[in-house]
């Protein structure tokens, strides 16, 4: 059988759009894809991230906030970046196919309008993944 092929998604806070992905990802494709994410400067996961992936269906409650420099030594087959703060500062993984995705940071958003923007970005990434899966192509 062959081996899950790796794939980083890198935020800076790594709280919600990487942690977001890394759950649509395993979700839909654990069986042939080995999620992970990180980010530059980690937050933590933040609540309303673990409130929408629910709507979902998608339990991201025990994934945790990382910082990148722990997974440095790792061999990845797509480093992904989700904001463009990471893509400035990823470092260069070897062997690994880089990738940007640009999304708003639902974070910034305040208020009940917050929601909305957590479950749009939410969406969009969804999109993103399922278009990633349908060609290969990051």
């Amino acid at each position: 059988m062959a081996s899950k092929r790796k794939v980083l998604f890198l935020c800076t806070g790594n709280s919600v759009r990487s942690q977001m992905a890394e759950g649509i990802l395993r979700h839909l494709a654990g069986d042939r894809y080995e999620a992970f994410s990180a980010g530059t400067h980690p937050k933590g996961l933040n609540p309303r991230t673990v409130e929408v992936m629910n709507e979902i269906g998608i339990d991201v409650a025990r994934q945790e906030s990382k910082d990148m420099t722990g997974l440095l030594a790792e061999r990845f087959d797509h480093v992904i970046t989700v904001c463009d703060n990471a893509r400035e500062q990823c470092p260069v993984f070897p062997g690994a196919r880089a990738a940007h995705w640009g999304f708003d940071d639902p974070a910034e958003s305040s208020g009940g309008a917050g929601l909305e923007v957590f479950r749009r970005v939410r969406t969009e990434i969804l999109q993103r993944i399922r278009l990633f899966l349908d060609t290969g192509q990051a």
